[in-house]
């Protein structure tokens, strides 16, 4: 099968190849989380200029970084963080 080249089409191959859909779990988590912004419609710049783009970025990219944190068990008890697995 030849490979699509345009967004539709690509979109579509995404959402249909079982091969393409099971090649894509296995890929590094950091490429879903790059895609994240842009699926949740920040395709587009917030702001004007470069600075506050970025600082806008590093705070999302902290925040998402942080959710991740919590869901593995971060906590912050007695003055001090702490990362506790998760039991099973």
């Amino acid at each position: 099968m030849p490979r699509p080249t345009g967004g539709r089409a690509c979109r579509r191959r995404a959402a249909t190849d079982q091969v393409w859909q099971a090649d894509y779990r296995r890929r590094p988590p950091v490429e879903r989380g790059v895609a994240w912004p842009v699926a949740h419609g920040n395709r587009r710049l917030r702001y004007l200029g470069t600075i506050k783009n970025n600082a806008w970025l590093h705070t999302r990219a902290a925040a998402l970084n942080l959710r991740t944190l919590i869901q593995l068990g971060l906590t912050y008890t007695d003055g001090a963080w702490s990362l506790e697995p998760a039991t099973a």
